[in-house]
């Protein structure tokens, strides 16, 4: 084992919290622990994944690995017992979460309301699940009983149960410090109740979190989990100034700043759980991803169940927060090419245990004061040892366990499901199977998410996003002639459809078939000449097209619609190499950067145009970058294999050979790597003109 490097552990998930607003008022001198965590620690901007949806971002959070690995799909899930459906379960997780691992390697560990948790497991500490605020009685006074399974060990029940808190309870005063205005509400206003309901659950877990902290002193790792900046956010972010168009005047003055209110009430929260935690402990402070607080915000009026997830998701931004303070942290500093990923294999290292290789993120070594050494072993799921697991018989794949009874009613054996049950479970499973293919499409795997995606859109043909999806899968496969017919039969019932459309241009140019593409692109950019948020993927289609003008034209709209989207900048860039303007991509890359650090493609671009120029130190200082940021970039392994051999450094130079021979295998071919197809300005045309070969 490494050396341990902190005493105590403290993680704290705040769902949907965006440095936007943090900032905001951090300026107006408020939010004053967690700046003193900030200003004693390092921050960075959190990556998210896609779909971004709390209850598979919070599971990744907590074992390091992606959705299809730890498999927790979607909010609920068919309940095994063929009555409908439950809210996703622990013993639904495949994989160990940090609080098993943690209780396998003999240390004391704490874990409150996280996500996918009931029933409790059987950890080294206590664990109360994201069921415990639960069940809330109607009536005033009346009983209000624990669900079984909310507490492990079930001796802390007794004495968390009077820690819950109801929405009734939740006094004048307490609404007030969050609606200022709320005499001037009307009776029949449900928000300030809706309100007083999300602040109620927000108690329950703090109050659970500091008793367990004030009566179990030894303990090596707490987790804490908050939904509330998200669950409020969905209800009162529309109302934070400046004022949406659906947004009346008398709203704007009611609910304005209770957003604002909801961050500050966090802040002291915060406090309460560091006093109570003590000053020995390192804090890592995150959200799963961000939440629109500006002109991005989207006007919800779709209430389909089947799509109501996906268009409140709408509202998560790419970029989460991050803090890290404490004895082994680095002070004041900003850290680069953070993922929810990687706070797993972090909090392993801090802890003095070894990452599994099997995990997709990797330690933030860059954010601790003193060298890091990796450590790892092949798997903690293969390793041997009690980790406060539920025994195997009670693991099992919900959605199996339905296959199951399914055919025990197709046999007669049991009555068959009510027609609102059946439907409400074939939902949910077509929900599922969609974040699985975003998952996997989202992950470079577009081959496994192709026939997912096909079987959705054959179950539901009119959904778009199922067929938008998969043409974008046949696609990104370079399979463009299924694309082409994907798209063209979709648009044949819908046709204003833009993606579908742009799909379908795309297609026909990589087909050859130029003339019709240019003649849909001018109808699209006829059609959609209000949606300038069309422009960058109608420049794309341009840029396949080598109409690089028009591309141009299209980017440089973008970038005026959306200043701080460093992909606009990007996209000129590649604009710029495709034209052989070296150093205008040189400076669109590095305004990219500056935008956004954490953009691989701005990295990767940078290092083509000064590999080009002739200045090889700085192109594989810009490659390595791109690498780190997404070592799946095969084109950029391909350029820092020749540059090492440039530069005399034949163990970087056959470092690289190996990365592009491995990421090929992973592939069907080499078109499906989301690789630069051959051009004037990859690596094929660099290392031609410098007289040089690529090995595959």
């Amino acid at each position: 084992m490494i050396n341990r490097r902190v005493k105590k552990l403290l993680v704290i998930g705040w769902d949907a919290a965006d440095w936007i607003i943090i900032d905001r008022l951090f300026a107006q001198g408020k939010m004053p622990h967690l700046r003193r965590l900030v200003d004693n620690g390092v921050r960075a901007d959190l990556s998210t994944l896609d779909p971004k949806l709390s209850p598979l971002l919070w599971s990744s959070i907590a074992t390091g690995k992606t959705a299809d690995k730890h498999g927790i799909l979607n909010f609920v899930e068919p309940n095994p017992a063929g009555d409908g459906l439950r809210i996703s379960a622990s013993t639904t997780r495949r994989t160990k979460a940090l609080w098993n691992i943690i209780t396998q390697s003999q240390m004391k560990v704490n874990a409150v309301s996280w996500y996918a948790s009931h029933p409790a497991e059987p950890i080294s500490g206590t664990c109360v699940t994201n069921l415990f605020q639960e069940g809330e009685p109607t009536a005033i006074g009346a009983p209000w009983p624990m669900q079984s399974g909310t507490v492990h060990p079930p001796s802390w029940q007794e004495k968390l149960a009077p820690q819950r808190t109801a929405a009734k309870e939740i006094t004048k005063a307490e609404l007030l410090s969050m609606i200022p205005r709320l005499h001037e509400t009307k009776p029949k206003d449900d928000r300030p109740r809706t309100l007083a309901k999300q602040l109620a659950r927000m108690s329950s877990v703090h109050h659970a979190a500091t008793s367990i902290l004030k009566e179990s002193q030894q303990w090596d790792c707490t987790m804490v989990f908050y939904e509330t900046i998200d669950t409020i956010g969905h209800h009162f972010m529309q109302f934070l100034p400046p004022r949406m168009p659906h947004v009346s005047k008398d709203e704007l003055r009611l609910y304005g700043d209770v957003m604002l209110n909801v961050y500050e009430h966090h802040d002291r929260t915060l406090g309460e759980l560091l006093q109570n935690a003590g000053p020995d402990t390192t804090v890592i402070l995150l959200s799963d991803h961000g939440f629109h607080s500006g002109d991005q915000r989207p006007v919800i009026t779709q209430t389909n169940p089947d799509d109501r997830a996906a268009v409140e998701a709408s509202w998560h931004r790419q970029f989460g927060v991050l803090v890290m303070s404490g004895t082994a942290i680095k002070c004041g500093e900003r850290i680069t090419a953070a993922s929810l990923l990687d706070i797993t294999p972090t909090a392993l290292a801090l802890l003095g245990l070894p990452v599994g290789a099997d995990m997709d993120g990797r330690v933030l070594a860059e954010a601790f004061t003193e060298p890091y050494v990796v450590e790892s072993i092949e798997s903690w799921d293969t390793k041997p040892g009690e980790a406060g697991m539920h025994p195997d018989d009670l693991r099992n794949n919900p959605f199996e366990s339905q296959d199951a009874l399914n055919q025990l009613i197709d046999l007669g054996y049991m009555p068959a499901l009510g027609d609102d049950i059946k439907a409400r479970l074939d939902l949910v499973r077509r929900e599922s199977d969609f974040n699985l293919a975003v998952v996997y499409m989202s992950t470079g795997r577009a081959q496994l998410a192709e026939p997912i995606f096909a079987e959705l859109s054959q179950q539901k043909p009119d959904e778009s996003r199922f067929t938008t999806n998969l043409a974008n899968c046949q696609f990104s496969a370079r399979n463009f002639a299924g694309c082409a017919q994907t798209a063209t039969a979709y648009l044949q019932k819908h046709p204003t459809n833009p993606e579908a459309g742009i799909l379908l241009a795309g297609s026909l140019a990589n087909l050859g078939k130029n003339d019709e593409a240019k003649a849909l692109l001018t109808r699209l950019e006829r059609d959609f000449a209000g949606r300038p948020e069309l422009a960058m993927s109608l420049g794309d289609m341009h840029g396949i097209l080598g109409e690089w003008d028009d591309a141009q034209r299209l980017y440089r709209r973008s970038a005026q619609h959306d200043p701080q989207n460093p992909r606009a900048q990007v996209a000129l860039a590649r604009a710029s190499l495709a034209t052989s303007k070296w150093e205008d991509a040189v400076e669109f890359c590095l305004n990219a950067v500056e935008i956004r650090q954490i953009t691989p493609e701005a990295h990767d671009s940078l290092g083509i145009a000064l590999a080009w120029l002739g200045d090889y130190p700085h192109a594989i200082q810009s490659f390595e970058n791109a690498i780190h940021l997404q070592p799946g970039l095969i084109d950029a392994h391909r350029f820092m294999a020749i540059l090492g051999e440039l530069v005399g450094d034949e163990a970087k130079a056959q470092k690289h050979r190996e990365s592009v021979n491995q990421l090929l295998a992973t592939l069907k071919s080499p078109e499906e790597s989301g690789a630069t197809p051959q051009n004037s300005w990859g690596p094929r045309a660099w290392a031609k003109s410098i007289g040089r070969t690529i090995a595959e």
